[in-house]
């Protein structure tokens, strides 16, 4: 008799570990409240204890269930993956296609691409995710990823377009206002926006920025999709792509030669994607619409591997 528990013991403990409770997870599954529940105590009794505590609050994962969440997590990514995979037959350009990208690029470059890409193969569907995490491809969370960092696992293939560069701006309202700092020392006099973590961009950000730290800045929020919206409405002066800066007339670029960044862009999917049609035209088409955007430093050229 085979007593591995049903795959779907652990999709709706995925469920309801994302959810919170067996309500919401019931209906994101389309089930009902006491299937959800059932399959939450079949699974208890698999492993061999309790995954969840019950309280007024709802429902608190216990160390248990914490320890299995990352395996559940990749079971429903390679479940997916398989569906997007067989969702059209061989060299046909149909199907689902799940893509990884930063907020600002899903944001601001993303959706004219896509656009062009869906007249071109109409039966081709889109999965987007915009986040600034950084998906592990080689689990199949995404098929391919839009990235600001060089990927450094082996069974990937990645193409690096250029660089998108960074630079201060503020909306000319603001510089009626305040007036245009002179260097970066009279930035400590102004109201500036950036990150409220103190991750690897922004301690590489704030290091460009001598005499400068978090205390400084007025704005302080970690999702950059909502530093551009402070920017464009006058909040003060924020760090902004050159390239999303120069479609909007009243952005002004301050200290150009005292403040330049350069992040890398690269495009990645996973190896065993390489010789599917869908997969190569989504990776084409991205390394296309999103080349025109990017600039290449000196003496360097794109790399394929």
């Amino acid at each position: 008799m085979n007593t591995e528990p049903s795959w779907d013991l652990y999709r709706t403990f995925a469920a309801v570990l994302r959810e919170g409770s067996l309500s919401a997870a019931a209906r994101v599954l389309g089930l009902t409240q006491p299937s959800v529940a059932r399959h939450i105590e079949a699974l208890e009794q698999a492993v061999g204890g309790t995954l969840f505590l019950r309280s007024q609050r709802g429902l608190s994962p216990t160390d248990r269930a914490l320890a299995l969440k990352p395996y559940a997590e990749d079971m429903i990514a390679t479940s997916a993956a398989l569906l997007r995979t067989a969702s059209a037959n061989r060299g046909e350009i149909a199907g689902t296609v799940r893509i990884t990208a930063s907020e600002v690029v899903a944001t601001e470059h993303l959706p004219p691409v896509l656009a062009s890409l869906r007249r071109r193969h109409p039966r081709l569907s889109i999965e987007l995710m915009a986040s600034d995490a950084i998906d592990d491809l080689l689990q199949r969370r995404a098929d391919i990823a839009i990235r600001m960092v060089e990927p450094t696992q082996q069974a990937l293939v990645a193409r690096k377009l250029g660089v998108l560069q960074l630079g201060l701006y503020a909306h000319r309202d603001y510089l009626d206002l305040r007036g245009i700092p002179g260097s970066i020392a009279d930035l400590i006099d102004h109201d500036l926006i950036g990150a409220d973590s103190s991750g690897n961009l922004s301690r590489a950000v704030l290091g460009a920025l001598p005499g400068l730290d978090h205390a400084n800045f007025a704005l302080r929020v970690d999702n950059t999709v909502v530093q551009l919206a402070a920017i464009r409405a006058g909040f003060g002066i924020g760090i902004c792509q050159v390239a999303i800066a120069a479609r909007d007339a009243m952005l002004e670029r301050i200290l150009p030669d005292g403040f330049a960044f350069d992040l890398p862009l690269w495009i990645v999917m996973h190896e065993g994607l390489r010789s599917n049609e869908r997969y190569r035209a989504v990776f084409d088409a991205l390394v296309e619409g999103l080349g025109h955007g990017v600039s290449m430093p000196t003496g360097s050229s794109p790399v394929a591997r």
